[in-house]
């Protein structure tokens, strides 16, 4: 690939729209026709060149498909160089600045839209959720505990695994220097998205995934989070291997979960397949996925004790492969 493909894929007005349009946000193929008054055919057809010249990116959530910029991770000497072009207004035309300046103000639009969906979704579960947060300490006091725990050094890439509303990646994000937010559940992902949508373009990845088997290279995270995840795991071990797949040497995880415990009810009624851990079965399954167990603290307050788990990649990530994806995947509660 050369600057010449680059360039020629962006011979369009609206393909150049698009691509201002990732820099500050990613959109769905139906949001883009909303903002570019064209048809998704149309605009499909933008996104298919755009791919081609690997400009953007694509990626399926349930039925929808969602857009984001793909040049700012490439390592090709027209990435930096398109980049800057394209955060500069006067560079493409004063028309089209214009006109961008126009698609920016229905970005608004579409924010709030999603956060009334976000709005609905949590008044309809509120319920459920306030149940499960009375049994333990505020959720506020567990996330000032984690912050002491993992504040002490940068976080370099962070993974959330199970964002579910994306609470982990707000609290920390923007202090990492990247940031990727795996649910399996498209619906999950779309409250998180509102959540998330006021992050700076570009440095949040929100992509559909299995906890069995994150679709993440090897040695591709240094700070990896499970918040309120591990329980939904018919088999942790498998969780936990794959994490530290995708661990860089000396990697950190931080787990945060119920303490073993004996409410039956949350197992049938909420779902959950394991009533908490003791310190000695993390310390195991820590152990076996290549790393160390490095600190513990307990939050107590309520009828669950509240843990979190840190541990510390060793150097080689695992390199056991569970085929079995048939177990549950996690399902969060909100933030």
């Amino acid at each position: 690939m050369d600057m010449g493909t680059l360039f020629r894929a962006l011979a369009d007005d609206s393909r150049l729209r698009i691509m201002l349009l990732l820099q500050l946000m990613e959109l769905s193929v139906g949001e883009l026709a909303q903002v570019l008054d064209q048809s998704q055919p149309r605009v499909s057809r933008h996104i298919r060149i755009l791919a081609e010249a690997g400009l953007a990116e694509r990626h399926k959530e349930g039925s929808w498909v969602f857009l984001r910029p793909a040049l700012p991770r490439r390592d090709h000497p027209a990435a930096r160089l398109l980049d800057a072009f394209l955060r500069r207004e006067d560079a493409v035309g004063e028309a089209l600045a214009a006109q961008h300046a126009s698609d920016r103000q229905q970005l608004s639009a579409i924010r709030a839209v999603r956060d009334q969906r976000a709005a609905d979704f949590f008044a309809q579960h509120a319920g459920q959720w306030d149940a499960i947060r009375s049994l333990y300490v505020p959720e506020a006091e567990v996330e000032a505990a984690l912050a002491a725990m993992i504040d002490d050094r940068p976080l370099g890439r962070l993974l959330d695994i199970g964002t579910g509303t994306g609470r982990m990646i707000e609290l920390f994000g923007p202090t990492a220097d990247h940031s990727t937010a795996i649910d399996r559940s498209p619906e999950m992902l779309r409250l998180a998205r509102a959540k998330l949508q006021h992050m700076q373009g570009g440095s949040v990845d929100l992509i559909q995934g299995d906890f069995y088997a994150l679709p993440l290279a090897d040695a591709a995270a240094d700070t990896i989070l499970l918040h309120q995840v591990l329980h939904y795991a018919q088999n942790p071990q498998a969780v936990l291997d794959e994490a530290g797949r995708v661990a860089a040497p000396g990697a950190r995880i931080a787990i945060v979960d119920f303490a073993a415990h004996a409410l039956e009810e949350l197992r049938e009624r909420d779902a959950h397949a394991r009533l908490g851990f003791s310190d000695e079965a993390m310390a195991a399954l820590l152990g076996h996925a290549g790393f160390a167990l490095a600190d513990t603290r307990s939050l107590s307050g309520g009828t669950l004790t509240v843990k979190i788990w840190l541990g510390r990649h060793h150097g080689e990530p695992a390199r056991i492969h569970h085929r079995d994806r048939t177990q549950e995947t996690p399902r969060k509660a909100a933030a």
